[in-house]
C-alpha cells in the first residue's frame, strides 16, 4: 500500500498539479497580476500612453468619491439592477412553473425562452436599437393599433432610455433565470406539496407558501449574479445609447471606458475600476452572509 510520501503518491500529486497549472497561470498571471497593476496605475496621473507618469497617491480615489458623474452612474446601476433582477426572477419563475408539467411542444417553448441568452449582446443591441428607434418596429406597432400618442424615441429621450435598456436586458437574460428555476423545481419536496393540499391549501397558497420558500437558494444565486451583472454591464449600454442622451444611461463601465479611452485619464479610470471591483466584492460578501444567515 502506497504511503503519503511514496514515489507513486508524489507522482500523482505532480500530475494533478500539471493539470491545474494552465488555469493557475491564467488566474494568477492575468487576473491577479492585472488587478495589481491596475491598482498601481490608479495611484498615477497618467494619460495611458507615453512615460509621463506622476504619482498622486490616493488623489484619484478622493476624486472618485467627489465626482457627481460617479454617483449618477452608480444610481443608474442601482435602478437598473432592481428593475432587471425583479423582472427576470418573476418572469423566469412564472414561466418555469407554467412549463413544468407535460405541455404540447413544451421543449420548443423552453428553447425559445433560453435562446436570447446565447445570442451575442452586440447583435441584441443592434436589433433593439432599430426596434426602439423613432421609426422602428415598436412605434410602428403602436401606430397600427391606434396608440400614436405613446410613440417616442425610446432610447433617445432621457425619461425612457434607462428603462428601455432595462427591458433589453430583461429580454436577453430572463431565460437564464428560467433554466435555474426549472432545475430547482425538479428538486422541490413533493411530500410538502401533498401535505399542504391535504390541509386544504389552494394552488396559489401552496405555490407561495410551500414551493417558493424551497427555491431560496436559487433566489439568492440569481440576485447575486444579477447584481454583479448589473455592475459590469457595458456592451448593451454602449452599443445602444453610449451612455446618453446626456448621461441619462451612464453606467460605471461606460464612464470608465470614456475616461480612459476618450479622456486619456488612465489613472483616474483605473481608480474607478478599482472602486467597481471593491463594490462587487462587498456586495457579494453581503449577499453571501445574508443567504447563510437566512439558512441558519
Amino acid at each position: 500500500m502506497a504511503t503519503l510520501h511514496s514515489p507513486a503518491v508524489r507522482g500523482g500529486r505532480l500530475r494533478a498539479l500539471l493539470y491545474v497549472l494552465p488555469a493557475l497561470i491564467v488566474v494568477v498571471g492575468i487576473v491577479y497580476l492585472g488587478i495589481g497593476y491596475n491598482a498601481y496605475v490608479s495611484t498615477l496621473e497618467w494619460s495611458g500612453i507615453g512615460d509621463d507618469r506622476r504619482p498622486v497617491g490616493i488623489d484619484n480615489y478622493i476624486g472618485v468619491f467627489t465626482d457627481p458623474v460617479f454617483w449618477t452612474s452608480l444610481s443608474h446601476v442601482a435602478i437598473f439592477a432592481v428593475v432587471t433582477i425583479a423582472a427576470q426572477m418573476a418572469i423566469g419563475l412564472t414561466m418555469a412553473i407554467l412549463l413544468s408539467g407535460r405541455i404540447f411542444l413544451g421543449g420548443v417553448y423552453k428553447v425559445v425562452m433560453f435562446l436570447p441568452v446565447v445570442l451575442s449582446p452586440a447583435a441584441i443591441a443592434v436589433a433593439f436599437r432599430d426596434i426602439l428607434s423613432p421609426g422602428g418596429g415598436l412605434n410602428e406597432a403602436l401606430r397600427a393599433i391606434g396608440l400614436d400618442g405613446l410613440t417616442r424615441a425610446w432610447i433617445a429621450e432621457p425619461e425612457t432610455a434607462l428603462m428601455a435598456i432595462a427591458v433589453i436586458n430583461i429580454w436577453a437574460w430572463t431565460g437564464f433565470s428560467f433554466i435555474l428555476y426549472q432545475a430547482a423545481l425538479a428538486q422541490v419536496d413533493t411530500d410538502l406539496i401533498e401535505a399542504a393540499q391535504l390541509d386544504g391549501a389552494g394552488k396559489l397558497r401552496t405555490l407561495w407558501s410551500v414551493v417558493v420558500p424551497q427555491l431560496s437558494g436559487t433566489h439568492a444565486t440569481l440576485v447575486l449574479i444579477g447584481v454583479i451583472g448589473a455592475l459590469k454591464t457595458f456592451d448593451i449600454v454602449y452599443l445602444t445609447t453610449g451612455g446618453g442622451p446626456g448621461r441619462s444611461t451612464e453606467f460605471l463601465t461606460t464612464y470608465i471606458y470614456k475616461t480612459a479611452i476618450d479622456g486619456f485619464q488612465a489613472g483616474y479610470a483605473a481608480a474607478l475600476s478599482m472602486v467597481l471591483l471593491l463594490l462587487s466584492l462587498l456586495l457579494t460578501l453581503i449577499q453571501m452572509r445574508a443567504n447563510r444567515f437566512g439558512r441558519s
